[in-house]
């Protein structure tokens, strides 16, 4: 059927496998700079500190930019939904405009780097959009259009777009980016090395001492001896100034097929409207064909049906692209702020040598370029116009927006309580392929059972703070509903903020 994506898998990850792997810190090591973390912010800062003469390494428990930035949707973009409405309003006419020129000098900066480096990594300028097909939301889109507008970004409103149906309307801006992302930071990775940086992969990191000079310990028992520590990590997994209270993690189903080139629709666009539906395109092969790529379904990790939402977004890309052979199906996670500014900078308010990024909210790539200068700035003692704006320190607008941060707060206490009055089924009714907290004496245990029909139990607690996780049937792993933390069918850690597995248990 070309409803149904019939391949599991990022297409960024098949498409640009990396090689072997590199090898995990085996010894102790010192060096200017710690990062940890190989995804886009992770190694677009290691690459800006490289470049400035630091010595670096970057520690990573999987592979480069295999994680969230490997199952991106790849925009690079600084128009970012409704966002500059909102932050004329919150952080007043000149947090727009730092906002907007913080992205989109990313933007030009990482495509210098494409042309200095000579990277092959399907780059593409092309129009970005912020769409409605609801005539409700009009004003709202019209807005939005003036509030970039003024933030200095070349924004328009229009009715009409390349999509192959009607909008009410959208906000246009020009210029923008479409991209192989890993291809894109596999080979900053290789110019890192190439500068003297060490990027060592599969090294999971469990501790973090801010003294002078600050340790990172590692799950081998290596040590590295750093004076600045950057932790990269996504959702931080070193969590000091309790920024997990102004986080909230957001899974986003992807899924993706070929084409006809005549059929592109010639721009890269996303919508609220629909629990969200993101589409663009990227080059497919020779002949032309292109890829379509549609992203949307957003829900909370470990929560609801998963397949029934893969189910809903295929049937939304046949529809609207009839005979779209989907061969492509992934899954992203992102982490959303309370009061809207990713969180890039120091660590915590005493913090003096250790920092942060987070909290990128669906916009990593662009972010995470952004953060690595941001980062770099204040290594290396330079002064960064935007420094203020995404201070993670900041309390004043955390405040302002507190709704939303007593939203997220209430959502984390209904799970940590109400997960555990759910009844259990009976570990025998778990039929294959499916997992289940299930009873087993005194105890609620996380339980799987396999295709061939044996079980695979580990503990239902999460190892970050302790919430109850839940299967996710689609993509088979057991999900953490409170802070996002992923894992597999046997307890090991796919996704932080978590750093220990769950504890396998025999039945």
């Amino acid at each position: 059927m070309t409803e149904k994506a019939q391949v599991k898998g990022s297409y960024w990850l098949q498409t640009a496998p990396g090689g072997a792997p590199r090898p995990a810190l085996a010894e102790d090591l010192d060096v200017d700079v710690a990062v940890i973390g190989a995804g886009v912010a992770g190694i677009s800062t290691a690459w800006e500190l490289a470049r400035a003469g630091r010595s670096v390494a970057v520690l990573e428990a999987g592979r480069v930019a295999a994680g969230v930035t490997g199952h991106t949707s790849a925009k690079l973009t600084a128009l970012h939904s409704l966002v500059y409405d909102k932050l004329r309003r919150t952080r007043g006419p000149g947090g727009a405009r730092l906002y907007a020129r913080s992205q989109s000098e990313a933007i030009e900066h990482a495509a210098g780097i494409v042309e200095e480096l000579g990277i092959d990594c399907d780059w593409e300028t092309r129009d970005a959009y912020t769409y409605v097909c609801d005539a409700g939301r009009v004003d709202e889109v019209r807005a939005e259009a003036a509030a970039a507008k003024e933030a200095g970004l070349p924004a328009t409103f229009e009715t009409e777009t390349g999509l192959p149906f009607p909008v009410a309307g959208a906000v246009k801006v020009t210029g923008q980016v479409q991209f192989h992302p890993r291809k894109y930071l596999l080979a900053l990775a290789e110019g890192l090395e190439a500068h003297g940086g060490r990027i060592f992969e599969g090294t999971t990191v469990q501790g973090l001492d801010e003294g002078g000079p600050c340790r990172v310990s590692t799950e081998s028992g290596a040590t590295v001896t750093a004076r600045d520590v950057v932790v990269a990590t996504h959702y931080p997994i070193f969590d000091r100034a309790l920024l997990f209270a102004r986080l909230s993690p957001r899974r986003e189903l992807v899924v993706a097929g070929s084409i006809e080139a005549d059929r592109d629709v010639d721009g890269m666009y996303i919508t609220p409207d629909d629990n969200t539906r993101s589409v663009r395109t990227a080059p497919l092969d020779e002949a032309g064909r292109r890829l379509l790529i549609v992203t949307g379904e957003h829900f909370t990790p470990g929560t609801g049906d998963t397949r029934e939402r893969f189910d809903r977004l295929s049937a939304w890309a046949g529809e609207h692209f009839p005979g779209v052979d989907l061969t492509y199906a992934w899954a992203t996670q992102d982490i959303d702020p309370t009061d809207t500014v990713p969180m890039v900078g120091p660590l915590h308010p005493g913090a003096k040598h250790t920092y942060v990024a987070t909290g990128f909210g669906g916009w990593g790539l662009s972010g995470g370029m952004m953060a690595g200068r941001l980062l770099t700035a204040q290594i290396t003692g330079e002064e960064c116009p935007w420094s203020g704006l995404y201070d993670p320190r900041r309390l004043r607008t955390a405040v302002r927006e507190a709704p939303s941060f007593l939203k997220t707060q209430a959502e984390v206490a209904r799970h940590f309580v109400g997960d555990r009055l759910r009844p259990a089924p009976p570990v025998d009714a778990l039929p294959p392929g499916e997992g289940a907290l299930v009873r087993v004496g005194g105890d609620r245990l996380a339980v799987y059972r396999d295709e061939a029909g044996a079980l695979h139990a580990v503990s239902s607690r999460c190892t970050h703070l302790g919430c109850l996780v839940s299967f996710n049937a689609a993509e088979r792993a057991w999900e953490c509903p409170c802070h996002g933390s992923r894992f597999d069918t046997d307890g090991k850690v796919i996704q932080g903020p978590a750093t220990k597995p769950l504890e396998r248990r025999d039945i």
